[in-house]
């Protein structure tokens, strides 16, 4: 099974639309996504739409969560809350009822794919130090754990710590490991381009993608559509 694994589009449309045109010329089994489709960004019907149509799995992110009136947003920054409220304007009836529909973690054998954390994904809690990691990993049931939520890709591995490659070999006989695929629609580690991943499982083999898309179509929309202005220049050098 080769799977790809996205999450955190966060309403960029031209960034999952590039994500997804890369894929279809790939041999990818199945798509999955993490959540947080919408928030901060200006298109959050389209993205919705592309994400029904091709994840036959999404989970619930917290500013999905957030937008169906569930997640309290006192603990949002002001430009986050701003955005929950300007997407709760403009999404249509129908994508709402998709979101409220999202489940907060989905299983497949050794795997388990969250948006926050294993244990208690539906509090959003964040997993950025080995030592957090280290607490789920024992926690941890399956081999492998996926999540998004931080916009920081990277491996946190039972016996190795915490690491960053682009190409991963997994030792799953004598190992588990948490794995943060990053952000297609807002990456936060200072690099612009869209992030996701791709795991073959077959092949115990793990593949960070990093694609470049028109993020000054994104800048124009959310200027475009008065959304802060903070949230269009940090796509530019993806903090």
């Amino acid at each position: 099974m080769i799977y790809a694994v996205i999450s955190d589009i966060h309403s960029n449309l031209a960034a999952l639309q590039q994500v997804l045109d890369y894929l279809k010329d790939r041999p990818i089994d199945e798509i999955i996504c993490l959540g947080d489709v919408v928030g901060y960004g200006p298109r959050p019907n389209e993205c919705v739409e592309l994400v029904r149509k091709h994840c036959r799995i999404c989970l619930m992110g917290n500013h999905d969560h957030a937008v169906i009136g569930k997640t309290d947003t006192y603990y949002f920054n002001q430009y986050a809350r701003e955005a929950v409220s300007w997407t709760q304007r403009k999404l249509t009836t129908y994508n709402k009822s998709y979101l409220e529909g999202l489940p907060f973690a989905h299983r497949e054998e050794d795997i388990l794919f969250v948006h926050s954390t294993p244990l208690h994904p539906e509090e959003w809690h964040y997993i950025l130090s080995e030592y957090e990691a280290k607490y789920y990993l024992k926690h941890l049931a399956e081999k492998i754990c996926f999540v998004g939520h931080s916009h920081i890709p990277g491996v946190f591995s039972l016996k190795k710590g915490g690491f960053f490659q682009e190409e991963v070999d997994l030792d799953l006989e004598h190992d588990k490991y948490i794995v943060n695929v990053g952000s297609v629609g807002q990456p936060r580690d200072n690099d612009p381009r869209a992030c996701f991943v791709i795991y073959d499982t077959s092949r115990q083999f793990l593949e960070f993608v990093r694609l470049e898309y028109p993020v000054e179509q994104t800048y124009d929309e959310i200027i475009a559509n008065k959304l802060p202005p903070f949230l269009a220049t940090r796509l530019l050098r993806g903090y």
